[in-house]
């Protein structure tokens, strides 16, 4: 038996050998050959602007080297791939810009600052053309800013307007016997509308066609623009599908030519000069992006503006690049305020809202830090509900005109399964020392006075969110109560309701930062820094840094439909405390 243990003491010693000698020698390979991996650019180059693993404004960044280090996958945001475009307008290198089969998860605020920076570039004579198999209509209004718009002969074109659907479940409810008791205060809060009706109420159904309009008007009206057809027409070829093949995507002029790949490049080659039978240069925007952020801001001044990025869901924690906790947001917030050379902070902001109390942190965070200087709110996809809670006490509101935004409003489900116990055999007893000392249990039926004092929370909550905008917005608390109750408004709207000051992107926000903060020329610097060990960083990737995590694992082998369906769920699981989030989310396909 000792010869055994010994022989499996010695093969598990070299088991761990090998694989802390592997993990070592690869990290020292990310180590000395982290700076052969940027790509040089050549002469006479294109850009291959393919924004498929592209989808978060702000990639993140780590305290921890090695996490930062081996982070490299994901280390280009939204925000890295528009200061590259902006950067490639004076590289002499860069003669154009590629948009070929390109596919994202952008939302549709992320859209239109790519359009816009590639509108700008456009204003440097270089070209941008574009190639497609297929147009889905949220890559067709990014593409339509090209020079030139190729369609594959036997491709098609998706331009048919808006629609959002939603799935109730009170049905389903019954019949399981597993019921979601909902307790909220705004007629719009329709986030618990599924577990109540089975079909649409009319003040949802209200606010979404509002929603709907509002974002399709932003759309054609800057499609309109770069391809010169009316919005009326626009309007007419969605609603006939006259764009669905590519002879009627041509005869209504939303494309220039119907060609095959090859045929595009020739193209290229003939606007490079290049001949036939030689092959261009290009390269890829995340390669150029990583380029250009490795390259010092050429900026003569010590002054600098923080942009601190609030994305995803508010959650209690530290956060993470894909949520929003109190922990990072305070730490960046303090750490910005205190540092001398920061002058101003922008806040960008994309999120759907969540956790009340988390929202309640922040936005205690962000008065004390515009007591000491400027904030100025850059809202993205979503700004809503929670969302709308850390960004209403800010200096300056900038929106972009699809902007969702408002849900000014709070809500909590809890599930019981009481009926469900009875149908399966489970009874549950309870002893307490106390009347209400048991709280609330999924296996009895609601008790009345738990369900009072929930209420009651609800209804502190909610007072106290639309204080909290009336104060930040100079309204009064029936102003805002007339604008709240859970109603989701589109940028444009959000500006007519004075929920934001001014619409524009990011470089509008960094603007007006300066403006008030009394600064001409100044250094960006990203905020946050999160607090992720080694060892946790290790655990998100499966224990394999260098493979691909377990998300992009299940992405890839159940589709990105389904992927998205079983975020969602998650999120629901998740939520604990009372919510002050959006109903919905609204995707442009």
């Amino acid at each position: 038996m000792k010869f055994l243990g010994n022989v499996l003491a010695t093969i598990v010693g070299l088991f761990i050998f090998i694989m802390l000698l592997f993990f070592g020698l690869m990290i020292v390979g990310v180590i000395f050959g982290g700076d052969s991996e940027l790509k040089e650019v050549e002469t006479n180059s294109v850009i291959v602007l393919d924004m498929k693993n592209v989808d978060l404004d702000y990639a993140g960044k780590f305290k921890d080297p090695w996490v930062t280090l081996l982070a490299e996958e994901s280390s280009v945001g939204l925000i890295d791939v528009l200061n590259a475009i902006d950067n490639a307008k004076t590289d002499d290198k860069i003669k154009g810009i590629s948009i070929l089969n390109s596919s994202s998860s952008l939302g549709l605020a992320q859209s239109k600052a790519l359009r816009d920076k590639l509108l700008d570039f456009q204003k440097s004579g270089k070209f941008i053309v574009s190639y497609a198999d297929y147009f889905t209509q949220k890559e067709y209004y990014i593409n339509s800013v090209a020079d030139t718009i190729y369609l594959n002969p036997v491709g098609e074109m998706d331009f048919k307007g808006l629609s959002s659907e939603i799935m109730f479940f009170k049905d389903i409810q019954e019949k399981t016997g597993v019921k979601m008791e909902v307790i909220r205060h705004g007629k719009y809060k329709s986030a618990v509308e599924p577990y109540l009706e089975n079909e649409m109420s009319e003040a949802n159904r209200e606010q979404i066609t509002a929603l709907l309009n509002s974002a399709w008007s932003s759309i054609v009206t800057d499609i309109s623009k770069s391809r010169n057809i009316t919005v009326e027409t626009l309007n007419g070829i969605a609603n006939d599908l006259a764009a669905r093949t590519p002879e009627m995507a041509k005869n209504t002029k939303l494309v220039d030519k119907i060609g095959y790949e090859d045929q595009y490049h020739d193209g290229i080659k003939k606007a490079l000069k290049v001949k036939k039978d030689e092959d261009y240069n290009s390269i890829s925007i995340r390669d150029y992006a990583k380029n250009v952020s490795k390259t010092p801001q050429k900026v003569d001044s010590k002054d600098k503006i923080a942009i601190i990025y609030a994305q995803g869901e508010i959650m209690g924690g530290e956060g993470d690049v894909n949520i929003i906790g109190e922990g990072a947001m305070r730490t960046s917030l303090k750490e910005a305020r205190e540092d001398d050379k920061i002058k101003a902070i922008v806040l960008r902001v994309d999120s759907p809202g969540g956790s009340a109390l988390t929202s309640e942190l922040i936005w205690r965070e962000i008065e004390l830090t515009k007591k000491v200087k400027p904030v100025v709110v850059s809202m993205g996809n979503l700004a809503a509900s929670g969302g709308y809670y850390i960004s209403c006490n800010a200096d300056k509101i900038i929106a972009e005109p699809s902007t969702i935004t408002g849900s000014i409003g709070v809500y909590g489900v809890l599930p019981n399964m009481t009926e469900l116990s009875k149908k399966i055999g489970i009874n549950t007893s309870q002893v307490k020392s106390h009347n209400h000392a048991a709280g609330y249990s999924p296996f009895k039926p609601i008790d009345e006075k738990f369900k009072e004092v929930t209420t009651e929370s609800v209804e502190n909550i909610y007072t106290v969110f639309v204080n909290r905008v009336a104060t930040g917005r100079k309204m009064t608390f029936e102003q805002v109560d007339a604008i709240a109750q859970g109603r989701v408004w589109t940028g444009t709207e959000a500006l007519q309701n004075g929920l934001v000051d001014q619409l524009g992107g990011l470089d509008v926000a960094l603007k007006e930062a300066a403006k008030l903060a009394k600064i001409k020329k100044y250094k960006t610097v990203n905020y946050p820094e999160f607090e992720k060990t080694f060892m946790e960083f290790l655990n998100d990737q499966n224990g394999i840094p260098f493979a691909k995590n377990k998300e992009k694992l299940i992405k890839e082998e159940i589709g990105e439909e389904a992927y998205q369906t079983l975020q969602i769920l998650k999120r629901v699981t998740a939520k604990k405390g009372i919510q002050a989030s959006l109903p919905y989310e609204i995707k442009i396909q």
